[in-house]
């Protein structure tokens, strides 16, 4: 059985953020679990201006990641990351708990 922890953010992650962030703006990248797509659950990956009350909230160098407490359970032991590929440049999520998930990387299945 593996142990329950909180997502982990990678360096390459935080700084991406920091380099969004470089333009003035001092905004963190809400994680959120939603139900829907194409395989029963989906990220919903944005940024936001301040965290709620009762997020999570991972930060380095200033760069804060949050969240909600809804959406926590699914993200037990996942890993958040920045990629860039041919077919662009965006943030994901290896996350141990999804069973499938799609080609486009933003739906799963627990």
């Amino acid at each position: 059985m593996q142990l329950s922890l909180p997502p982990k953010v990678t360096n390459r992650a935080f700084e991406r953020l920091a380099e969004i962030n470089a333009e003035g703006s001092a905004r963190a990248l809400r994680i959120a679990v939603e139900g829907g797509g194409c395989s029963g659950f989906q990220y919903d990956i944005k940024l936001e201006d301040a965290p709620d009350a009762d997020d999570l909230v991972l930060e380095q160098d200033g760069q804060k990641v949050l969240i909600d407490k809804v959406s926590l359970p699914f993200l037990e032991n996942a890993v958040i990351d920045f990629t860039q590929e041919l077919i662009g440049a965006r943030f994901v999520i290896e996350n141990p708990n999804a069973t499938s998930s799609c080609g486009c990387g933003t739906s799963f299945s627990i």
